[in-house]
Parts: structure tokens; C-alpha cells; sequence
């Protein structure tokens, strides 16, 4: 429609106070490119999101009259004119952004925190930002969420009951200081717990969120720093299969490194936790760098496994993920291992609109699809400093993520998209609407 109205962008002034534009227009950026976003990916923004302001990043909007992307240096805030700073939005599970917010960097511009950034603006009284809203999974709505005095008083009931349990002290922790949606669960317990076992990796991600280097941005959580034993992942593992509604518990978290280089006691616990009861779902979450060590995990009663990466090519591949040890091949190679083994297989797809999106990544996508015979994309929006990303990955744009997402699924129509890990009685549906 010629008419339409698309919503103003939004800046910070010195103190952190969000404004609209008094004339520029929402403006994304794919990649290396600025456009204005597609009306179809414009989302109310939803709850549960959080707005950041981005240090060092200049806004870009779009300016009508001169038909063109303006920087907006400075802006008059109450009839002063000052400096103003780029607003992105972060937005909760179930979306992914189709969209960076456009900005253009200052000299000695700090790297950003490890979050998510998306174009937001204002438009009708409301904050909108670019997104699709791709799994509409109830049990991930923040809601469910936020009620912290009931949960610090079920952390102190699980404590006192199960005082010696490092894990499960590990999990308190993820729960009460990180925030941690899933290891919440534990508490509440409801379907999917965390069960974190590793504190090291065979990788070096670039967007590391429980390891980073000093002279980086901070990792977002602290990783466990020790191994747990079978008792205790046991004890926190099998009360949850068997009480919990949903009942899902993962290996693979964001406060551990890769579990695979633990992979014996992973063996142990999921034998045991099989031979004790056949209820729930048990996953695993992994970088897949040994695939003979998940085909045990898979012989011991293994029912899914979910593989991270940001690219199907190997130089991208190796960019990103830093791997020590292990190769591309080894990654696939665990894909295809778990699937003979009638394993339901997923990949945890680190999307980056501009980058998830380009034409050759999309293809090379295609390719891994057709050889490993997945049943699910997980997509998982990449926390990282946009530029960082893109300096790493080299300059370049997207065909659009709603796009990308519609060709794989003209390519393979029974592929299953998603962002949260399913239960066994999931495994073939699609997931429940948000009023179920």
C-alpha cells in the first residue's frame, strides 16, 4: 500500500533516554546493506523483549524527503541538540530476528555484549521490531517466568532437601542469578531441565556465552567448573523424567562446554536413567565432534541430539566455531552417525540475517540437508556484536530470512522448523499453538 506508514526510528540520548525520530524511518540492515524492512517481518514488539542502546553506533534511518539512508548524529532532545546513540531490540524465544539494526560506527566504538540486536522503532503508540515469530511452543512464554519470590522459595526447598548436590547448586545459580529459563524448570518441575556436565570445550566460538577473553566483551553466565558425578546428575535427571510434565532433560548448556568430552558419564547416567524409566525425552546438545562417542550415547537410549553451527561451509565453519581437535567432517559425520542409529536429529542454526541468508549459505544448507536427512531446524538467533561478526565473516548480504526459510521448505517439504528441543510425542507434530 502506497499509504503505508512505516514506524519512526528510536535513539538514546547521553543519559540512556529513548526518543523517537521527529522524521527518520525504521531502517534494517542485512548484512553490509541498509534497507527498510519488509511490512510482513514488522512484529508489535513482543514480551518478554528488552531494549539496549548500542555505545559507539550511530543511527541510520530513512529519510523520505531525500529518499535516501541519513545518519542521525545528533538530534535536539528538549531543545538542546546532543549526540545520539543506535536502540536495538532483544527478543524472547520463540522469534527470529530477520534484521540488524542499521547503524554505522564511531571511531573506537566498544565491542556489544553478547546479545541478539534487532531493528526496533515506534510506530502507533508501540515499539516495533523485524521478526518472525517461529515457534509458538506455550511452554517458553515469559510469562511463566517471572514469578521470582515463589522460585527463590523452591530453590531454598530443593536445597534443603538435597543439600550435597553440586549440580543442583549449579543449577540454583543458572536460575536465580542468570535467569536461566531452563534451569528454572527444575524448580517448577516442568519440562525441559538443563543438565550441565562439562567445564571444557573442544571449541573456541567467537560468541562464546559462558568463556571469553579478558580483553573482550563478558561471557553472559559463568561456566560449571566441575565435573559432576552419575549420583548427582542422576539426582537431579531422573526425578525430573519421572515427575515432570514434558519431561525433557538436555545435556548441552550454555553455562558448560561441550559434553561429548564427557561422554562416558553421559553413557552411564542415560543407561541408568533408561533402565530406571522409559518416560520423557533425553537430548543431547552438542558441537557433534566425535561421532563415535554419540553413537554410544545413542546405543545407551539417547532419543535426540541437537548440532550447533553457524555455516554448512568449512571455512565459515571454522571462522565461527574455532575448533580444536575436530573437523567439519567429524560434525556431519555425527549427524548422519545418530540418524542410522534412529536417532531424531536436529541442527541448532546460529541465524544471522545478512549472513544465515546469503545465497551460498543458503545453498550449502541444501547440501547438508540432503546428506544427513535432518528432521528439524532449530533456529537460534547468533548473540554477537554485529559488527564483529561481520568483520570475521566478510562483507556480503542476505536473499531476506523469511525468504531463506521458504525455500527450504519448497526443497523439503517434511523438514520440521522450530527453536525449542521437542518431546518424543513431538517428534512429528508441529509444535502447539500459543492457546494451547
Amino acid at each position: 500500500m502506497a499509504d503505508f506508514e512505516y514506524p519512526r526510528l528510536i535513539l538514546s540520548d547521553p543519559e540512556g533516554n529513548i526518543f523517537d525520530h521527529p522524521s527518520l524511518k525504521l531502517s534494517g540492515r542485512s548484512g553490509n546493506r541498509f534497507l527498510l524492512p519488509p511490512r510482513s517481518e514488522l512484529v508489535p514488539l513482543p514480551q518478554g523483549s528488552q531494549l539496549f542502546t548500542l555505545p559507539g553506533r550511530t543511527p541510520i534511518g530513512w529519510d523520505e524527503e531525500k529518499r535516501s539512508f541519513v545518519s542521525s548524529k545528533k538530534v535536539s532532545f528538549g531543545g538542546k541538540e546532543e549526540a545520539c546513540t543506535a536502540v536495538a531490540a532483544f527478543l524472547p524465544p520463540g522469534y527470529i530476528r530477520t534484521l540488524l539494526p542499521a547503524t554505522q560506527l564511531k571511531p573506537k566504538a566498544p565491542t556489544l555484549p553478547l546479545w541478539a540486536y534487532s531493528a526496533v522503532g515506534w510506530k502507533e503508540g508501540k515499539f516495533w521490531a523485524t521478526g518472525l515469530f517461529v515457534d509458538p511452543n506455550p511452554h517458553w512464554d515469559p510469562k511463566y517466568f517471572q514469578n521470582d519470590p515463589l522460585l527463590k522459595r523452591k530453590v531454598h526447598a530443593f536445597l534443603g532437601k538435597n543439600p550435597i548436590n553440586r549440580l543442583l547448586r549449579q543449577l540454583s545459580r543458572c536460575a536465580l542469578e542468570y535467569h536461566c529459563f531452563a534451569a528454572k524448570n527444575v524448580f517448577f518441575r516442568r519440562w525441559e531441565c538443563p543438565l550441565p556436565t562439562s567445564p571444557l570445550c573442544n571449541a573456541n566460538c567467537l560468541g562464546c556465552i559462558s568463556l571469553q577473553p579478558s580483553e573482550c566483551c563478558p561471557a553472559s553466565q559463568e561456566r560449571i567448573r566441575f565435573v559432576p558425578t552419575v549420583s548427582e546428575v542422576l539426582g537431579v535427571a531422573f526425578p525430573h523424567l519421572d515427575k515432570a510434565k514434558d519431561a525433557i532433560v538436555s545435556f548441552g548448556q550454555g553455562c558448560e562446554g561441550e559434553p561429548l568430552t564427557e561422554w562416558r558419564l553421559l553413557e552411564d547416567t542415560i543407561f541408568l536413567l533408561r533402565g530406571k524409566t522409559d518416560r520423557g525425552t533425553i537430548n543431547l546438545n552438542t558441537n557433534g565432534s566425535f561421532p563415535k562417542r554419540l553413537a554410544k550415547l545413542c546405543e545407551a537410549g539417547l532419543d535426540s541430539v541437537r548440532v550447533t553451527l553457524n555455516s554448512p561451509h568449512v571455512r565459515c565453519y571454522k571462522r565461527y566455531h574455532r575448533p580444536k581437535g575436530y573437523s567439519f567432517e567429524d560434525v556431519v559425520g555425527s549427524l548422519v552417525r545418530a540418524k542410522e542409529k534412529g536417532i531424531y536429529t536436529s541442527i541448532n542454526l546460529l541465524v544471522f540475517p545478512g549472513f544465515t541468508d546469503r545465497e551460498d549459505e543458503v545453498e550449502g544448507l541444501i547440501g547438508l540437508i540432503r546428506e544427513t536427512n535432518l528432521d528439524l531446524i532449530q533456529m537460534r538467533n547468533l548473540n554477537i556484536d554485529p559488527d564483529l561478526y561481520l568483520k570475521t565473516m566478510g562483507r556480503g548480504e542476505g536473499m531476506g530470512i523469511a525468504k531463506m526459510v521458504d525455500v527450504l521448505k519448497q526443497e523439503f517439504p517434511s523438514l520440521q522448523f522450530g527453536y525449542f528441543n521437542r518431546t518424543r510425542e513431538n517428534f512429528t507434530l508441529a509444535p502447539s499453538s500459543p492457546s494451547d
